[in-house]
């Protein structure tokens, strides 16, 4: 397995400075771009009545967008608790905190107390992790419809420049690493949990869009 970040580390890298900032950033110009990008998504076929599960939620941006779509509930998962104090601030200025679950901690490690919900995002999440099988896969399981994904391209100057970053997050003595990992790992992993691509890879500004649903059984084929 790959170099793992520290659950610690993640309160330190994703911070209440960062938090805050991003916070009133959001509140003053909405959603960003690969937040967006998600929440569509997800809500192409609507959002009414669906259970959401938001993992590496950061400020909520994409279960907020999804509650006000008429998600019936959302589960907020996150490995820094600044970030997930901020998503809860931001719920309860919004009147939706009744309708949030929030979950501080790794979600590999939380995954089996986490119910399956039929949306399920995973928003600029993946780079920050090393080992993907298992965080994918485990997200994937508890997909009970769509899954989506926001992940930086697949090319060697990412690659180089996550590198390089890493380099120096050792030099400072920083616990935190990122990772490249390759768009064929992250569907391989999806795959194993049955989950089907639901279209191409999309770039969203830097991001791609890497989008998955639970394929529907009918009577005739589940009897084959």
């Amino acid at each position: 397995m790959r170099e793992q970040c520290c659950a610690s580390c993640y309160d330190a890298a994703f911070d209440g400075a960062l938090a805050q900032r991003e916070l009133r950033e959001y509140r003053r110009k909405g959603p960003g771009r690969a937040s967006r990008a998600i929440a569509e998504a997800l809500a192409r076929e609507g959002a009414e009545g669906r259970t959401v599960l938001d993992i590496g939620g950061g400020v909520g941006a994409v279960h907020q967008q999804l509650l006000a779509r008429g998600a019936a509930s959302a589960i907020d998962v996150d490995a820094s608790r600044p970030y997930l104090e901020a998503a809860r601030s931001e719920a309860e200025r919004t009147g939706v905190v009744d309708r949030v679950r929030f979950e501080h901690g790794d979600f590999v490690t939380l995954a089996s107390g986490i119910e399956a919900a039929d949306l399920v995002a995973l928003d600029r999440v993946v780079c920050c992790y090393g080992d993907v099988e298992r965080l994918v896969g485990l997200a994937a399981a508890r997909t009970r419809h769509r899954l989506a994904i926001t992940i930086p391209p697949d090319a060697w100057p990412v690659r180089a420049v996550i590198a390089v970053g890493n380099t120096w997050y050792r030099l400072t003595r920083n616990a935190y690493r990122a990772y490249a990992h390759s768009h064929q790992r992250v569907s391989a992993a999806a795959a194993a949990a049955g989950l089907e691509p639901a279209g191409p890879i999309t770039a969203v500004g830097w991001w791609r869009l890497l989008v998955f649903e639970r394929p529907i059984r009918t009577a005739t084929a589940s009897s084959e």
